[in-house]
């Protein structure tokens, strides 16, 4: 089958390309540039590519078009092949249709460690011999890509989990796995529904809900609906995986058909919900983290990971409850699979150390997401000071809507830089104050700068940063090639 990809350059289209190349077809992708790492990727794993969107990237008329969520009503090629009667599918309905059919999907929704847990998960259910599927929308550094195309489906046998009342049946049987990253946003221009209704997942993992992408969701009670519908998809003998320290969770998590497994922190607030899974944290070291797990009530022992913070022990305890509860992983083999998880690019992803400054890269942009990852880098450096250069860019970053939470959000940084607001076309009633928040860190003993531009943050990083800090680069884009400028700069 000859399947063409519209906006193939995105990351979960580009991944999504790749699966389908692997699955054995012949793959295409049109989009307007083609930039590194997406591009020569996709060159490699045999895409062929097209520059720019025209219709004429239909002829010969390909058996499938995937149109990316980026690809607007009047994209030219999209308009060409729904006008002309081709079979076209949204990169949910492709994925779901093609890639997951006759497979275990299991899905990672939450606002909040998606990418971690999704990789965390996939890593477990492979270094125990589950031959999982997976589509991450990061690059798991245990694999070569960010997918990974299972074997042929086949029944696996489950085993029944000793001491754990919530154990499955002796015998119960299930699929290969397939391991997807659930983005709550919305499927394309012709499918205003998120994306992770579409999978049908056996086991589900809800990290964290906190109203975001404001562009989508103009309130907090249409997100809430995206993810009530993705608890209610869950079928009757399925799993889902819930984030017991979350009220949102645990209140949708009420809703569901099938078996609830909580998961928390030792001194969590679990809001009326008894945790199945429970890590009790333990040393933190410059190598990383150990805590003790708990499931059951009873002590299974004590586990460790590289990736620092809080909220990395929750994603290792939701992924452990999701391999070993829902695909029957030993509790003791998954334990040890989580020391040698290397973690995920652009993740608290250590980028260089040079003249005695480590430099760190974090997709980070929700107030929650820079709190948690600053956090986790100051447990990790408690010496010298913490840099947070933070480039306000998605939708919900933009706008005012967290202009408090992020005042309380750089509590652990020393000093704070600010590049540019994007998105200019927000008006400015809606836009985020930097001035306003430069003065509200200001009052809260944090040293704040608002800066012109990316070149000037690199100046003042120069100047400013000292052997043994931590600078912590935070955004959900490329920030003007800062990384590169960075390393050169500190490296020459």
């Amino acid at each position: 089958m000859h399947v063409h990809f519209v906006g193939v350059a995105g990351t979960g289209m580009g991944a999504l390309a790749g699966l389908f190349k692997a699955a054995g077809h012949e793959v295409s992708g049109s989009d307007v540039a083609f930039y590194p790492p997406m591009g020569p990727a996709l060159e490699r794993w045999g895409v062929r590519l097209l520059s720019g969107f025209d219709a004429k990237h239909l002829d010969p008329k390909p058996d499938l078009v995937v149109i990316g969520n980026v690809c607007r009503r009047d994209n030219p090629e999209a308009r060409a092949a729904i006008d002309g009667g081709l079979p076209y599918a949204s990169m949910a309905h492709a994925l779901a249709s093609h890639l997951l059919a006759g497979r275990a999907p299991l899905v990672v929704a939450g606002t909040h460690g998606k990418t971690t847990t999704s990789a965390m998960t996939a890593w477990l259910l492979f270094d125990a011999g589950r031959d999982p599927g997976f589509l991450i929308g990061g690059l798991p550094k245990n694999f070569d890509t960010s997918f990974r195309l299972p074997a042929t489906p086949v029944e696996v046998e489950v085993k029944a989990l000793r001491r754990l009342p919530i154990a499955k049946r002796e015998g119960e049987h299930r699929r290969i796995p397939f391991v997807v990253e659930g983005d709550e946003y919305d499927t394309a221009f012709f499918d205003k529904t998120p994306k992770f209704w579409h999978y049908a997942p056996e086991v589900g993992i809800v990290t964290s809900i906190e109203h975001d992408h404001i562009d989508i969701y103009p309130d907090e009670a249409s997100y809430l609906a995206a993810f009530q519908g993705f608890v209610e998809r869950l079928p009757e003998g399925g799993l889902l995986v819930a984030a017991g320290d979350d009220a949102r969770v645990v209140a949708l998590s009420k809703s569901a058909k099938c078996n609830v497994a909580y998961y928390a922190l030792d001194g969590d607030d679990t809001h009326g919900a008894p945790p199945h899974w429970l890590a009790a944290p333990a040393e933190v070291t410059a190598n990383g983290q150990s805590f003790d797990v708990f499931a059951g009530g009873v002590l299974l022992g004590r586990a460790a990971i590289r990736s620092p913070g809080r909220h990395n022990v929750r994603n290792a305890l939701a992924a452990m409850a999701a391999a070993c509860q829902g695909f029957g992983v030993d509790v003791k083999k998954a334990m040890a699979a989580l020391a040698s998880f290397d973690g995920v690019a652009r993740r608290q992803d250590l980028l260089f150390e040079a003249r005695g400054v480590s430099v760190y890269d974090d997709f980070a942009h929700h107030p929650t997401a820079v709190r948690e990852t600053l956090a986790g880098l100051r447990s990790k450096h408690p010496a010298g000071k913490l840099f947070a250069v933070f480039e306000p860019r998605s939708a919900t970053a933009c706008r005012k809507l967290h202009q408090d939470a992020y005042a309380a959000a750089f509590e652990d940084a020393d000093r704070i830089v600010f590049s540019p607001v994007g998105r200019p076309e927000i008006a400015d009633d809606e836009r985020l104050d930097l001035g306003a928040l430069v003065a509200a860190l200001g009052a809260r003993g944090r040293s704040a700068t608002a800066a012109t531009s990316v070149d000037a943050i690199v100046d003042l990083l120069c100047a400013e940063a000292k052997p043994g800090d931590t600078v912590a680069l935070l955004s959900n884009g490329a920030f003007g090639g800062i990384c590169d400028k960075l390393r050169t700069r500190f490296t020459s």
